[in-house]
């Protein structure tokens, strides 16, 4: 029955994603823990700079160096030290991430499949991994980019992390809705001025949101390393990147298995068993 393929297709999206996290979670490793330790030791510089005179002050109001009691201030211990963070920590919170969205995705997929153009198993992975990557995680990035901890007024997290997921939400919607565009205009311009149109609709409403939503204004503190600033987004970018790709790849490869076995038809949604042909 069609509810079995669909279970089928979301459980091997979620290992596509599970794959697509340990791609993920190598690259953030490599090459987004260097920046974001040196963010780390940019605040802990700038917090010692800051402490230096305070402690310079109480000293001499305490006759000789010695602080009164109750003033000196206690070091606050880390619940999870920095290298659980940046290793076990790091994995986990990837790899959850690639499994969760590796079965919504491979939802989209099932609706997709047979309903934008005669597109296989795997190029209908690809387009759904390449519109996943784009409306997930590159539009709003353009409009809210990745930051380093360590950076930015933390009494604005929660504003800067509701305003990040309103833009997903518009951008996921905005795409949605160029596609049903697209396919209605399709009869009357073609499927390639269709696509221009809806296409060009999408970009005009976006840049519409983008004017339309706040800027985070403290997102990055005045003095910040630029070059490290750039190195965090640009790795930041790289892991999406990866795993988008890698869950595309793979899962096509999953979905195409799945679906040839499944190719008489009896176990297929009708509005895909027009990919039988090419499943074999």
């Amino acid at each position: 029955m069609y509810a079995s393929t669909v279970r089928g297709l979301l459980v091997r999206g979620m290992l596509a994603g599970l794959i697509a996290g340990l791609f993920a979670f190598a690259v953030a490793y490599v090459v987004g823990e260097p920046p974001v330790r040196g963010s780390i030791a940019v605040e802990e510089a700038a917090a010692a700079k800051e402490a230096a005179p305070a402690a310079g002050h109480a000293g001499h109001a305490g006759h000789g160096g010695d602080a009164a009691p109750g003033e000196a201030a206690e070091e606050e211990e880390e619940l999870v030290s920095r290298p659980v963070q940046s290793t076990f920590g790091l994995a986990t919170g990837v790899l959850v991430y690639g499994v969760a969205l590796g079965g919504i995705a491979s939802l989209a997929f099932s609706f997709a499949l047979g309903r934008v153009g005669g597109f296989s198993p795997r190029a209908t992975a690809a387009l759904t991994g390449a519109g996943a990557f784009a409306l997930v995680y590159l539009v709003p990035f353009l409009k809210y980019p990745a930051t380093p901890p360590a950076v930015g007024n933390p009494d604005t997290i929660g504003q800067r992390t509701t305003l990040f997921f309103l833009m997903i939400l518009l951008s996921v919607l905005l795409g949605v809705g160029a596609i049903i565009l697209g396919r209605r205009l399709a009869p009357r311009l073609g499927n390639w001025n269709a696509t221009l149109a809806a296409a060009g609709g999408f970009v005009v409403a976006t840049a519409l949101a983008f004017a339309v939503l706040p800027d985070n204004s403290d997102a990055v503190q005045p003095g910040f390393p630029a070059a490290l600033l750039w190195e965090f987004r640009v790795a930041s970018l790289a892991v999406q990147l990866v795993l988008w790709a890698v869950f595309a790849v793979v899962f096509g490869v999953l979905a195409q298995r799945l679906l040839a076995a499944r190719a008489d038809g009896a176990d297929v949604p009708a509005h895909a068993q027009q990919e039988a042909p090419a499943l074999g």
